[in-house]
């Protein structure tokens, strides 16, 4: 009995869990067996494995994994790393430290559309973008980044924008470190160098786990970067499985090959949680 009571509590809200994923799944399942065109949406034509065929076959496929991968790399590069030194710079109180927190947390909060509007126009406009003021000021010849360099344009505004998350949970977690150990150590005579790695880098090594963890979770579905500023081109140059696959939605209205590709970026997330999960499991030994 007072096992039952307790399941029975949590009978309601597994149940809607349940169903929240269960159904959205299914229906992807049975959309992607079937030929389901939105110009013919009467015509449901089961054809089994060939919207996969289809859909790996597509030439935009195989630069659309790799540019995923890129993108994904490189953003969680950049913000641990960066993470990790801007979190060392506001550790030590200094005056005006509140104010250069909050400056450093704020870019987060912006909205990933407002982000790369600002990017496309303020930033990078090879006309009167600020980059394009700093190499006139230089003597240089203004780039045109979202054409020359789309992909590397996506990583810097995504970067930009989930640095602070890194830099917040990497400050977090600082305040935390031991400050008598770290002066014992000084005291010892190991310099800033050795303390950092000794101390202070290991200490956040969790940390640094949750941070791949989330932000692997979430930028494997980036697309309003893409779609806003380069629609991702020129080509296939900045298009990534998320960007592919509406793509074939609602620009081929292709519904089935659209599903298809769904599923293949949750085996794809899923693949790339099992390795995390190994990763922060060791973590947390």
């Amino acid at each position: 009995m007072n096992r039952l009571v307790p399941r029975l509590l949590l009978a309601p809200a597994v149940t809607t869990l349940l169903l929240w994923m269960i159904v959205p799944l299914g229906m992807t399942l049975y959309f992607s067996a079937v030929r389901y065109n939105l110009m013919q949406p009467g015509a449901r034509e089961f054809i089994g494995l060939a919207n996969f065929e289809y859909f790996v076959t597509d030439p935009d496929f195989w630069p659309s994994v790799w540019n995923t991968l890129v993108l994904l790399g490189s953003v969680i590069a950049i913000t641990v790393l960066m993470g990790v030194g801007l979190a060392l710079l506001v550790n030590d109180p200094f005056p005006g430290r509140g104010v250069v927190r909050v400056l450093l947390i704020s870019p987060f909060f912006v909205m990933p559309t407002v982000n790369a509007l600002m990017w496309k126009h303020m930033m990078m406009n090879p006309v009167y973008g600020v980059l394009a003021w700093v190499a006139h000021t230089l003597g240089g010849t203004p780039v045109d980044w979202l054409s020359d360099h789309p992909l590397f344009s996506i990583i810097g505004m995504v970067a930009w924008q989930w640095l602070p998350f890194a830099t917040l949970i990497f400050m977090t977690s600082l305040q935390s470190l031991d400050r008598d150990q770290m002066e014992a150590a000084g005291m010892d005579g190991a310099n800033p160098v050795q303390r950092f790695w000794f101390l202070a880098l290991p200490h956040l090594a969790r940390p640094m786990a949750v941070v791949v963890m989330i932000e692997m979770i979430f930028l494997l579905s980036v697309f309003a970067e893409i779609f806003t500023t380069t629609g991702g081109g020129p080509g296939n140059a900045s298009t990534n499985m998320a960007f592919l696959i509406f793509k074939q939605a609602l620009m081929n209205f292709d519904v089935g090959v659209a599903s298809a590709g769904a599923l293949f970026a949750v085996l794809l997330a899923n693949i790339a949680s099992m390795f995390l999960i190994r990763m922060i499991g060791k973590n947390l030994d």
